[in-house]
C-alpha cells in the first residue's frame, strides 16, 4: 500500500513518518507546505511539497503519486488564532478537505481525515462516536465543517477525532504541556494550571498508532482515538513533577476564568474509546508511560 501523508512536518505528521517507515509493506510518501524538516533525519523520506489549500497541486500531486490511502494531519490547530484569522482558518481547516475529499474520490484513494473533541460543546464528557457536535469556537466550526465534508463524500473515508496531543516533534517550534510544564518547574518558574477542564491526553505515538491502523483495515466511518484516562490539565501537571520528581507547590490551580483567551473552550471533553479497541485494536499508553515516553525523547533539551 503507498500512504500519503499531508502536514508530515507536524507532531502527529512525524509520528506517522516514523511510524509507516517501519511498515515493510507500506511506500510512504510525506507531503508539507513548507521544506521537509525530517531531510537530516531521513535522507531516503520520499517528500513531495504540497499546499492542501492550492487545489491544482492537490489534483496534480495525488494524481501523480496515486496513493492508495491518504492520512491528512495538515491543519491551522491554534484555537486563537483561528479565532482571530478566521479566512486563513477556513481556507486551511474546511476549503483544503474540499480539496482532498474530491480527489481522493475521483482516484478512489481512502481518506483518513484528522479531526478533533473541539467539535463538541463540552458540556457532556467522555463522548462516543455518536455524541451530536456543537462547538463553542471558530476552531471547532471549522473542523466540524470538514466533518461534514468528509461524511458527504462518495468515496472511502473514515474521520479520526482526538483530544490534546502531546510529544516530542524535531525541529519544532510549539511546545506541550508535558514539556512546558517540566521545564518550568526545573526553572522554579511558578505555572497556573486550570483544573475545571477535562481531557483524554493523547501521546503523538498512540494517535499515530490509531491512524495507521484505520488506514491498514481501510476502515470506514467514525473513530475515536485518544487515552481513556479523563483528567484535568491541573492533574496532568501533579503527574508531571511527580514523574520528573519536581515542586509541586509551585503549581498554582486557577480555573478557566483566570486566562483572558479570544477563544472559549470546551469544559468537558474526551472520548470513550471503545469502538477504536474493539474494531481496530487500538490501544494507548497511559499518561504516566506517555510522560516516560515525552522524558526520555527530550532529553538534553
Amino acid at each position: 500500500m503507498r500512504i500519503l501523508v499531508t502536514g508530515s512536518n507536524g507532531l502527529l505528521g512525524q509520528k506517522l513518518v516514523e511510524l509507516l517507515r517501519q511498515q515493510p509493506e507500506v511506500e510512504l510518501v510525506a507531503t508539507s507546505r513548507g521544506a521537509n524538516k525530517l531531510a537530516d533525519l531521513y535522507p531516503d523520506l520520499h517528500f513531495a511539497p504540497l499546499d492542501v489549500a492550492d487545489a491544482a497541486q492537490v489534483q496534480r500531486v495525488l494524481a501523480q503519486v496515486r496513493p492508495t490511502h491518504v492520512v491528512h494531519t495538515a491543519a491551522m490547530t491554534n484555537v486563537d488564532e483561528c479565532e482571530l484569522n478566521r479566512d486563513d482558518c477556513w481556507r486551511q481547516n474546511v476549503t483544503a478537505v474540499e480539496h482532498l475529499v474530491g480527489a481522493c474520490a475521483a482516484l478512489d484513494i481512502h481518506l483518513t481525515h484528522l479531526s478533533t473533541d473541539f467539535i463538541f460543546s463540552g458540556e457532556h464528557g467522555p463522548l462516543a462516536e455518536e455524541a451530536v457536535p456543537g462547538p463553542v469556537n471558530f476552531y471547532g466550526e471549522s473542523k466540524l465543517a470538514a466533518e461534514q465534508l468528509v461524511l458527504a463524500s462518495p468515496g472511502r473515508w473514515a474521520i479520526a477525532r482526538t483530544v490534546l496531543v502531546y510529544g516530542v516533534a524535531h525541529n519544532y517550534g510549539r511546545t506541550n504541556l508535558v514539556l512546558w510544564v517540566r521545564d518550568s518547574l526545573r526553572a522554579g518558574k511558578p505555572i497556573k494550571v486550570v483544573a475545571d477542564q477535562w481531557r483524554t491526553p493523547t501521546l503523538a505515538e498512540d494517535l499515530a498508532q490509531g491512524c495507521w491502523l484505520i488506514a491498514r483495515h481501510s476502515a470506514q466511518g467514525l473513530y475515536h482515538i485518544s487515552s481513556d484516562e479523563l483528567l484535568t490539565p491541573h492533574a496532568m501537571a501533579l503527574r508531571v513533577a511527580d514523574y520528573f520528581g519536581l515542586d509541586k507547590s509551585l503549581i498554582e490551580k486557577v480555573d478557566a476564568s483566570t486566562f483572558s483567551q479570544p477563544a472559549r473552550r470546551p469544559v468537558r471533553t474526551g472520548f470513550i474509546i471503545d469502538k477504536a479497541r474493539r474494531e481496530l485494536g487500538y490501544c494507548p499508553r497511559t499518561f504516566d508511560e506517555g510522560i516516560g515516553i515525552v522524558g526520555a525523547q527530550s532529553l538534553g533539551h
